[in-house]
């Protein structure tokens, strides 16, 4: 919901960094594997309640995936590094999710599982409209820097890492805070299916009358 708005906010100094790496040689794909492995460091942080440092980790992946789509898009953005990207976060947002379920499973293990569960929800959504939208030449020009096609919801990426920045802070929260972020996935699942539904099934009337 505000990623049209963080997105221009953040553009700039990640176009900056995103030329110095380039000048160094640095691949796209290079930036997300690295920010993908410092991502999982928050697990192990996690599970020793080590917060702070696991939400450094967490930023820094975050940074890095945002560098290295502004790295793509100085050359040729490729399908191969967008699938790599969009793979790597979904696991990366899951583990976060199960670090928190280490660092006490009798509090945070059952709301972390839900949490799990309605991320299947968001991503299976976005990912199988992607498909379809990418088929029929369904354009977004509010997001057209992305290599997948992104729909729009109550819980993006912007949503994700500040519920993940209040995990960090107030640990003790968790369980509540996991279960409002769960109920803005269900939302945003259930309007994304039936968005992406009426959507879908309108283009397929199209495509039949023109047929």
């Amino acid at each position: 919901m505000l990623d049209c708005w963080t997105t221009q906010l953040i553009s700039p100094p990640l176009r900056l960094l995103a030329k110095i790496l380039k000048s160094r040689g640095i691949t796209p794909d290079q930036v997300t594997f690295t920010g993908f492995l410092i991502g999982l460091l928050s697990i192990p942080l996690l599970a020793f309640q080590l917060y702070e440092f696991a939400l450094i980790a967490i930023l820094c992946n975050r940074i890095f995936d945002g560098i290295d789509g502004a790295l793509a898009r100085l050359g040729t953005p490729s399908d191969a590094g967008g699938y790599l990207d969009i793979t790597l976060d979904f696991i990366f947002y899951s583990a976060v999710i199960f670090g928190f379920a280490l660092a006490d499973p009798t509090a945070n293990a059952l709301v972390a599982c839900l949490l799990v569960l309605t991320f299947m929800g968001t991503g299976s959504s976005f990912l199988a409209y992607a498909i379809v939208a990418e088929k029929k030449n369904l354009a977004d020009p509010n997001f057209s820097h992305k290599s997948f096609y992104y729909m729009n919801g109550l819980a993006e990426g912007t949503e994700t890492i500040a519920m993940f920045v209040l995990f960090c802070l107030f640990p003790g929260y968790f369980p509540e805070l996991a279960l409002l972020f769960a109920v803005i996935c269900i939302l945003t699942t259930i309007t994304r299916v039936w968005g992406g539904y009426q959507t879908i099934k309108k283009a397929d009337r199209t495509d039949t009358v023109t047929e």
